[in-house]
C-alpha cells in the first residue's frame, strides 16, 4: 500500500532523513521506533506532505505522492494524527470532528461516521458541545484519533499517541488503535514507548540518525539484543 524508496528530507542545510526505505502493506500495523531526533516524526510529515521530500519516491497504491499538497494526500486516503494532538482548542468537540471531514464530498455519510466515532469514544458524545481545549489530555487524544477517522482514511499515521498520557490511559489508547487496525484501517505508528509498540504491531522498523537500521516482525525485534539495550532498558 505505502512504499518509501530512498527518501531524503532536509530542514535548511540539515539532512534529517537520509535514504529512508520502508513498506506498509494493506491492513498492517507497522511501528517505527528510535531515539528522539532520529527522524521518525519527519518521516510521517514527509509522507503526509507537511515536509517536502528532497529525494526519493513515496508511493501510495502504486502512485507517487511526494510533492503533492497535504490536502490532496489526505483526499487520497492518508490521515495524520499528529504528535501533541493539535486539536482546535476554541472549537467544540463536534466542530473538531467535522474538520476531519473537510476534504470529503459525501456529506450524507459524514453524520454516520460521526456516530461511529462516538461509538468508539462515548466520552466525546457526552462532551460534543464542549470546547476541545477544556478536555483532559486523554480525551484530546481520543478527539485527535476521531478527527483522523472522520477523513475515512485507508492509512492513518499516528505520531506518539501515548505522549503526555497517564499510564492508565496509554494501554486504553493503544487498544483503540489496535481495534481501528482490526477493522481494516492500515496503521503506521511512531512511538517512544518501544516496548508497548512492539507488543501490538505486526512489523517494525528501527530508525537512527535519519536511517533505517533494523526491520522485521515486531516480536523478533522485541527479542533483539540491540533493540533491548538501546530502547527497552535491557
Amino acid at each position: 500500500m505505502l512504499t518509501l524508496e530512498g527518501v531524503a528530507a532536509r530542514y535548511g542545510r540539515i539532512t534529517v532523513l537520509d535514504g529512508v526505505s520502508l513498506t506498509v502493506g494493506a491492513a498492517e500495523f507497522v511501528c517505527l521506533i528510535g531515539a528522539n531526533g532520529a527522524g521518525k516524526t519527519t518521516t510521517l510529515k514527509t509522507i503526509s506532505g507537511l515536509v517536502r521530500a528532497a529525494a526519493g519516491r513515496i508511493l501510495f497504491d502504486g502512485q507517487e505522492i511526494q510533492g503533492l499538497p497535504p490536502q490532496e494526500i489526505l483526499r487520497r486516503g492518508i490521515a495524520h494524527c499528529p504528535e501533541g494532538r493539535r486539536v482546535f482548542p476554541h472549537m467544540t468537540v463536534w466542530e473538531n470532528l467535522e474538520m476531519g471531514a473537510y476534504v470529503r464530498r459525501d456529506t450524507g455519510q459524514v453524520t454516520a461516521d460521526l456516530e461511529r466515532v462516538f461509538t468508539h469514544f462515548p466520552i466525546l458524545a457526552e462532551r460534543h458541545r464542549q470546547p476541545a481545549g477544556t478536555l483532559s489530555g486523554g480525551e484530546q487524544q481520543m478527539l485527535a484519533i476521531g478527527r483522523a477517522l472522520m477523513a475515512r482514511p485507508r492509512l492513518i499515521l499516528f505520531d506518539e499517541p501515548s505522549l503526555g498520557l497517564a499510564p492508565t490511559l496509554v494501554e486504553a489508547v493503544f487498544q483503540i488503535i489496535v481495534g481501528i487496525q482490526r477493522e481494516g484501517t492500515t496503521v503506521l505508528m511512531v512511538e517512544q514507548n518501544a516496548w508497548m509498540a512492539l507488543q501490538i504491531a505486526t512489523r517494525a522498523y528501527v530508525m537512527e540518525t535519519g536511517r533505517i537500521i533494523l526491520e522485521g516482525p515486531a516480536r523478533e525485534l522485541l527479542a533483539n539484543e540491540q533493540v533491548k539495550t538501546a530502547y527497552l532498558g535491557g
